[in-house]
């Protein structure tokens, strides 16, 4: 469910205060705030979100305004598929050889 057109975007009072004290400093804000919603304001500021291990730097663009800014600091890793699912894929290609060959 959205938020209410009439509430305007969610962005934490400490983040803008943080945003209008380093607007001319170059040094990324580091914050917890996910929910946060990207304002026109946070344009060319550079952030640390927090995903839940470590700090990701992102630099607001155009195009992120609208988002949040949890949305661009993945809290999941994919690592692969587990060796079965491998072994089940190389066995599946060998039947298609075999099969092929014996046209």
């Amino acid at each position: 469910m959205s938020r209410g057109v009439w509430k305007g975007p969610f962005v934490e009072a400490s983040l803008l205060k943080k945003v209008e004290k380093f607007k001319n400093n170059k040094k990324p804000i580091k914050t917890w705030s996910r929910k946060s919603t990207i304002i026109p304001d946070f344009i060319g500021v550079s952030f640390l979100v927090y995903n839940g291990k470590k700090f990701i730097l992102i630099t607001i663009s155009e195009d992120m305004v609208g988002h949040k800014l949890g949305e661009f600091s993945p809290t999941r890793q994919f690592f692969g598929h587990t060796p079965a699912d491998k072994k089940a894929k190389m066995v599946e290609e060998q039947d298609k050889k075999v099969t092929n060959e014996k046209k």
